[in-house]
């Protein structure tokens, strides 16, 4: 009886104490917004995202950094939010897709619209996100520029002659 009521306090412990053991308070700076977020500070900033602040913009593709699908801005710089933990942005500005525009005015998003890029989308929030920090960057890319940039954004629907032609788009939108 006691082997077994061990065993018991033992998957107790597992699964209720130790997940709140390592739970803290962040104080996120999300578009220009302070969110608070209850959270184990090893969690990955999309779960966060996603599931904590109702921010579902950025989407989870692969969960390992290899597609593009998760992109957020972190201090102005692209980067994969599936695989970085969320201790690791609690002193940062954020910016997630949501925040290029409330109204879908950001210039990339217009020639996204114009290009017509999307067919099924999924990718689209990454894509952006990575054509928007290079256009911070880099007002006057080259086609090899924006090459270098999108190349760890992977688009199943193979629309990387639009997305190309609308971030050379956006570049010139921008200069206006």
């Amino acid at each position: 009886m006691l082997a077994n009521s061990n065993f018991y306090l033992q998957l107790y412990v597992t699964y209720q104490i130790k997940p709140f053991l390592n739970m803290a308070l962040f104080n996120l700076k999300i578009n220009g917004k302070t969110y608070k977020a209850d959270v184990d500070g090893n969690t990955p900033l999309l779960w966060v995202l996603r599931d904590h602040l109702d921010l579902v913009g950025t989407k989870y593709g692969c969960g390992i950094a290899m597609c593009g699908a998760c992109t957020v801005h972190i201090n102005g710089e692209a980067t994969r939010s599936c695989v970085l933990p969320v201790s690791t942005v609690a002193n940062a500005t954020i910016a997630t897709v949501e925040g290029l525009s409330e109204t879908a005015e950001h210039p990339v998003q217009q020639a996204w619209d114009e290009v017509d890029v999307p067919q099924c989308g999924y990718c689209q929030a990454g894509q952006m996100m990575t054509a928007a920090a290079l256009l911070s960057k880099n007002a006057n890319p080259s086609d090899k520029d924006i090459e270098d940039a999108m190349v760890g954004n992977i688009c199943r629907c193979g629309t990387y002659h639009r997305i190309h032609d609308a971030v050379k788009l956006a570049a010139v939108k921008m200069k206006k």
